[in-house]
């Protein structure tokens, strides 16, 4: 693996891993067992997209969809809503901006995590004076669900009316569609370039343990990689159901600006001669590794965001290109510096609070430059906020 952070900020590189709890480990042989279940049903092997999907998502299993707690430091990975208000607070600026340009829009949040986003971003805008009619968070987790209903009761309950959850997009939206760290968690296929052509990984039970299996790729596969000309041995991701994502997401856009944030590079750097083995990494307790086949069900599993092949989906899609650029110059073009100054040095615990957040969101070497943010519009007029002191459009 190419030695970067890579994505959701793990606290420490990679180390031997802790071992799980009895607990953990019962859960885990289940989650096992369920995989085990679906690779006999197909004969043998299944794609890895298959695997990632059931590692993370199986009903009452998946990473997602059991009970272990995931966001925070008692969890395996920390994303930026969690360090403090003032990520919510910048990204509150743009959605001022389109709420008043959609006359009454809403804000639909896919994805929301433990619900601080939610509830800081809902208080950000109460004190602008531009609350949205309904907050609508999509979520198909009933963990999570439970989780960002308490979040929002303890942070803004006479905010909660304008609260709904989804368990499905709308039929049609009109104000800011927020997805922050969703589309690294989509399943992707992984492939290897071979001298007789593209290989597809497949994932077999051999010898009490979960083992990689490589089979011709299939033609959607192929189509997408050929172009690029990958060197033989070259072993990477494709992540098909984000694009996918992205033009569902394009056809319910009636009028507004979808904003996306997530850790990932244009095509050129993605697929870039010396990242020859891919941007898959997992998470467990704050561990970063890159073995996907091991503490299934326990472990997050990601792989970076292609924004080019983003950028494609939503504009073929009859979408705008609206602004691309890296976390830090959006949230510095949001107005972080101004938000930052009113904080009081005398105050020393929340100013260092403060310092601290800016570092972890800003800096190069933490999220500042791995993690992107873009924006996709339709019969959006203004300029997106965040945009301005820095755009990387022509990059994808």
């Amino acid at each position: 693996m190419n030695s970067e952070n890579n994505g959701h900020m793990p606290v420490s590189g990679p180390l031997e891993l802790p071992p799980p709890t009895p607990e953990e480990q019962a859960h885990c042989e289940k989650v096992q067992q369920r995989i085990r279940d679906a690779i006999i049903e197909s004969g043998g092997d299944i794609s890895f997209a298959r695997f990632m999907e059931l590692a993370l998502y199986a009903p009452g299993l998946g990473y997602y969809t059991s009970g272990k707690r995931k966001f925070g430091n008692k969890g395996d990975f920390i994303t930026a809503p969690e360090l403090g208000s003032l990520f919510a607070r910048c990204l509150a600026r743009p959605c001022l901006s389109i709420l008043e340009e959609t006359a009454g829009g809403d804000i639909l949040e896919i994805g929301a995590g433990s619900g601080a986003l939610a509830g800081d971003l809902l208080l950000e805008l109460e004190t602008l004076k531009c609350l949205p009619k309904h907050y609508l968070i999509l979520e198909l987790s009933n963990e999570l669900r439970e989780r960002q209903s308490r979040t929002l009761e303890q942070k803004i309950p006479h905010l909660l009316p304008r609260v709904r959850w989804l368990k499905t997009l709308p039929g049609d939206f009109r104000g800011v569609m927020l997805a922050n760290e969703l589309l690294d968690a989509m399943p992707v296929e992984r492939f290897n370039v071979r001298a007789a052509g593209i290989n597809q990984l497949f994932v077999a039970w051999e010898n009490d343990h979960f083992a990689w299996r490589e089979k011709p790729a299939d033609e959607s596969i192929r189509n997408h990689i050929a172009p690029l000309s990958l060197p033989t041995g070259y072993l990477s991701e494709i992540n098909l159901p984000a694009e996918g994502w992205v033009r569902s997401a394009a056809d319910i856009l009636k009028q507004g600006v979808l904003i996306l944030i997530d850790y990932g590079f244009p095509r050129a750097e993605f697929y870039h001669p010396q990242r020859i083995e891919g941007t898959l990494m997992c998470h467990y307790r704050h561990r970063a590794h890159d073995d996907p086949l091991i503490l299934v069900g326990l472990q997050d599993i990601t792989a970076h965001v292609d924004f080019t092949a983003v950028a494609e989906a939503g504009t073929g899609a009859g979408l705008s290109l609206l602004g691309y650029t890296s976390q830090a110059a959006f949230l510095i073009g949001c107005g972080l510096e101004q938000l930052a100054s009113g904080s009081d040095p005398e105050d020393t615990r929340r100013h260092l609070e403060l310092t601290q957040q800016i570092k972890k969101l800003t800096l190069p070497h933490e999220m500042g430059e791995l993690y992107k943010v873009i924006a996709l519009g339709q019969g959006v007029a203004k300029p997106v906020r965040g945009f301005e002191f820095q755009d990387r459009s022509r990059r994808l």
